[in-house]
């Protein structure tokens, strides 16, 4: 079954096709033919026999009857031998249906994997070689311009996840809320959640500040939705990290009483762990305990 991490970025895709000549263009520094439509294409290719192939997406610049260039899109999450094979019959299949020039844009979760992808493909035909456009999401540019987030919400997705724990960090999370503005409820949800499984501890929080900082009157009703939520959420997490820090505190002064010697190292441990249980264990041992050993090994 699909996972999450390959079939979110192509929902992407199949919600504003815009994002795909926008990436190719980043990856590839060639500015795609200028288009007055854009539409999705069909992912099932298939020749002349019966064998049936389908790519993950595909996006037509220009007329869907008579594009100017289509684009196939692939999610690669790892090295996967047969794609050197399946590709070229992508491109190939596609430009025969299509009469039209193609192109491949391929999106990997790390750089490891997009090198593997850019390796070049030989045809065994003289000079016909296929090399792949390959974009690591970690190396996706930062989109910090609201509008920009607003006119592609999408690229700001990408743009979050590969750039959150970044100089910009603020300026990018803020342009990720400015785009679930304009997002409706069920996308906004989709997109949401995505990033947020994707984000560290200090970006998270970060976004949530954004959101509920009072700044801006957010609109959407997810917006409005998400706040009540992180609001919630907030307390919910303050009254744990309030219990933790008390827990801690009073399992040091149980320590001290004993007459055990604590070191720095011992005293961020206990402060820095987030597992009531286990300070409740360490402090249960510490009752009895004849040394440090005894408690924490």
């Amino acid at each position: 079954m699909p996972s999450t991490y390959h079939e979110v970025p192509l929902d992407l895709f199949r919600n504003q096709p815009a994002l795909a000549p926008e990436l190719l263009q980043a990856v590839s520094g060639i500015k795609p033919p200028e288009y007055e439509q854009i539409s999705l294409g069909s992912e099932t290719l298939t020749d002349c026999k019966p064998t049936e192939y389908r790519c993950d997406s595909t996006v037509l610049l220009g007329d869907p009857e008579h594009p100017d260039l289509a684009i196939v899109v692939e999610v690669q999450l790892r090295p996967e031998q047969r794609k050197r094979y399946t590709w070229p019959v992508y491109l190939s299949t596609l430009r025969a249906r299509r009469e039209c020039a193609v192109t491949l844009l391929v999106l990997c979760p790390n750089e490891s994997t997009a090198a593997w992808c850019r390796e070049p493909i030989e045809s065994g035909h003289h000079a016909w070689t296929l090399r792949p456009w390959a974009l690591s999401l970690t190396e996706v540019p930062a989109v910090t311009d609201p509008d920009q987030a607003r006119s592609l919400p999408e690229l700001a997705v990408l743009s979050t996840v590969a750039n959150a724990d970044g100089p910009e960090q603020r300026a990018v999370l803020t342009a990720f809320a400015e785009a679930l503005e304009v997002t409706d409820r069920d996308k906004g949800e989709l997109y949401h959640d995505y990033v947020r499984s994707q984000l560290s501890q200090a970006a998270r929080h970060c976004l949530e500040e954004i959101m509920q900082a009072g700044v801006y009157e957010w609109q959407s009703d997810f917006a409005r939705k998400h706040i009540a939520e992180g609001k919630i959420e907030g307390k919910i997490e303050g009254k744990i990290e309030g219990k933790l820090e008390g827990e801690a505190e009073l399992l040091l002064v149980v320590l001290e009483s004993r007459g055990f010697k604590i070191d720095d190292g011992l005293r961020r441990r206990i402060t820095s762990c987030q597992d009531l249980d286990q300070i409740h264990t360490w402090a249960r041992r510490a009752v009895t305990a004849s040394s440090l050993n005894d408690i924490f090994d």
